[in-house]
Order: structure tokens, then sequence, then C-alpha cells
């Protein structure tokens, strides 16, 4: 099968690596066949760790690429890590792993929060996490997103601890003006919402501040309350960093807020928890992965293109990625590296995969001869 592929648009080196989605659209209409396949990769443990490629990951993902810098097969990075606009995870992605990467084909633990804008668009909601939770909440839609930093520093003494902590907290998503949310409605409004975007940096803080608005109706400081909805981005318990053992991630997280708040409340926590291994997550993907090819295709190659024969999850989480890829079903086939959470030599017992390997590089070797006839 003849691919035509699609034309990138090749940056100068004193800017970063971007391609814009008109670009892919107006090559995309080039295209007269479409391989039969994609790829979701996980990014910490399998292609990175910290900011370090692994696994020959810059390698194998240049595979996926012509010659020329025009892509031959659709994938995109499917992770539960988050705490940055898509768009700078994006730019960072391709700086890091040398090819051009598109917003859109990064799906991230927080990116179905888009789909609450809507229901809390002008609502004070707190957005907590490491990163720029709360710039993350207002390119998504919401207008009246605080972080959790900003929240907390609005109530004079939330913190019993704070005179004892010698770092400094740092702004990392300052608000343009347009977009002020004022210290007087963050003291007198109800808070609607709170969304965990991504690990939290403060946990006693962080566990204190969310207890005070979940148990007293969303204001600190007052009568209790009916608790307002809580979402995390993820459920993770653990994930590899670039420390040689994993570390605790939001799920923990979760855990310790949940255990600490059903103490101090007579109605036990309620929350909705995102991500992997969520069936829905890996639905998503395939959409994604189909909009890549479908942007502007028309009549009966649009048709055809609606249909994925095989869509390949690579992972290091066998409780996450390939958990997640096993409950998504058909067309889902799992590949697990060893290059993360998953370091053993057979494969894992409770959430087998359909094949192991190292690293990134041989799983996508295995995915190309695999599919060499498309």
């Amino acid at each position: 099968m003849v691919l035509r592929t699609i034309t990138k648009r090749l940056i100068s080196q004193t800017r970063s690596r971007k391609l814009t989605v008109s670009s892919i659209s107006r090559s995309l209409s080039q295209l007269h066949s479409r391989p039969s396949f994609g790829i979701a990769f996980d990014i910490d443990g399998v292609l990175l760790l910290g900011s370090t490629p692994i696994g020959g990951s810059q390698k194998a993902l240049a595979k996926l690429y012509e010659d020329n810098g025009a892509l031959k097969v659709p994938y995109v990075f499917l992770t539960n890590g988050g705490g940055v606009t898509e768009s700078k995870r994006a730019s960072d992605l391709s700086s890091i792993l040398g090819v051009d990467i598109l917003p859109s084909q990064v799906i991230q633990g927080h990116s179905p929060f888009k789909k609450l804008a809507k229901r809390f668009e002008n609502d004070l909601v707190v957005a907590a996490g490491k990163g720029e939770p709360a710039e993350v909440m207002y390119e998504y839609g919401f207008k009246s997103a605080v972080s959790i930093d900003e929240y907390a520093s609005c109530f004079d003494n939330i913190d019993p601890l704070a005179p004892y902590k010698i770092w400094g907290v740092r702004q990392t998503d300052p608000k343009p003006a347009s977009r002020k949310v004022s210290k007087g409605d963050i003291m007198s409004q109800r808070v609607k919402a709170a969304f965990i975007v991504s690990d939290p940096v403060d946990w006693s803080r962080d566990i204190q501040v969310l207890c005070d608005i979940l148990r007293t109706g969303g204001l600190p400081g007052r009568e209790v309350g009916k608790q307002p909805p809580l979402y995390f981005a993820n459920d993770d318990l653990e994930y590899q960093a670039a420390f040689p053992s994993e570390r605790l991630g939001m799920g923990a997280f979760r855990i310790a807020l949940e255990s600490v708040y059903n103490r101090i409340h007579p109605v036990g926590l309620e929350y909705t928890s995102y991500g992997k291994p969520n069936p829905f997550v890996f639905e998503n993907a395939e959409s994604v992965l189909k909009e890549l090819l479908l942007l502007n295709a028309t009549g009966s190659n649009k048709e055809a293109a609606h249909q994925f024969k095989k869509l390949y999850m690579v992972g290091d989480n066998p409780s996450v990625d390939i958990n997640g890829a096993r409950k998504a079903g058909h067309p889902w086939f799992s590949i697990l590296t060893r290059t993360g959470v998953f370091k053993g030599k057979d494969n894992h017992p409770k959430y087998p995969a359909d094949l192991v390997v190292d690293t990134v590089e041989e799983a996508v070797n295995f995915i190309l001869s695999k599919e060499a006839d498309w």
C-alpha cells in the first residue's frame, strides 16, 4: 500500500519546532490511502525519565516519519501526567524528542476536564497540583479558576504550618487582567468544584485547604455544608520518574485526602477519577487518532479512514497502561516495556500484556514489522 506523506513545515532553528493544524489539514487532503493502525505511547517510564529520553525513544519516534520529516504513522501520547497545557507539553516534547508534535497529539490525565467547562464556566473553581493548574483550566474554558496556591494565600492562617516552611511558593501561572479573580471574590464566593489537575506539591497544606473547602460547602471557616464536586485527573498510586524506584502519585494523595476527610466528616468523600485505565480514555485516544487522519478527508476515503484494524498501547505500568488496553478491548494490542514501573523478566501475572519488550524502540520495531504490508 502506498502512502502519500504529510508535508511538514520546516521551522527556523531559532524557534521551537511546531506544526500548525492548518498545515496538517492542507497536507492530509493529499492522502489517498492511510495506515490501518495507530499507536498510543505513555510518556514517563516509556519515552522519558524526567526529561531524559530512554529506550531509544528518539530513534523510535523518528521511524514513524519519512526521511523528509513527513508523518507516516498516526500516533498520540496517552499519559496520566499533566500540569501544563497540551500546547506547552507538545512544544516541550518536540524539543526533547526531536520530532514535530501537535497539541492534539497530547492527551493528558486532565484533558477530559474540558468537557466540564460549560458546567462550571463562570463558577469559582480551585485547581491543585504542580505546574500551571489554573492556566490549564482557564485554557479549557473555566473563566474563574484559581490555583490552590492563590486560594490559600487569601485566607490568613489557613495553613498553620506555613511559618515553618522555608521554601517559597512560586506562582507559575500568573493570570492576565482579563481573568483576574479578586481576593474579595475568593473570600466571599463558594467554591463550586475542586480539580486535582496534577500531583500536588504541598500535601499538608492542600489536604487542609481541600478539607476546609469540601466540608463547608465551598467556603472555609463557615458551617458544614454539602460537598462540592471533586475531580482527580488520574488515580495512579505510583509512577516511574528519574529516581530508580517508583514515586507516589496522585492516587496516593487521593488516599491520604480521603482518609483524613472521612475521619473528620460524617459523610464519606465523593470524587470522580479520570485517566487510564478507564476505557473511555482509550476510546478518546482512538477518536483523536482518527481525527489526525480525517482533518480534510472527503467521500469514501473519509469513511474508510474511520476503521483501525489495530491500535497499539505502549506502556510501562501493568495496572494502568496494560489494564486499560485490556479493558478497552478490540482493536487494542498492549505492549509492556521494562524501562519504567515494570521491570520483570516474564509477563505481569495479574495484567499480562500481549507483548513484553525491553524498550520502546523494540516495541516500534515490532509494530512496523507486524504492519509491514500497510
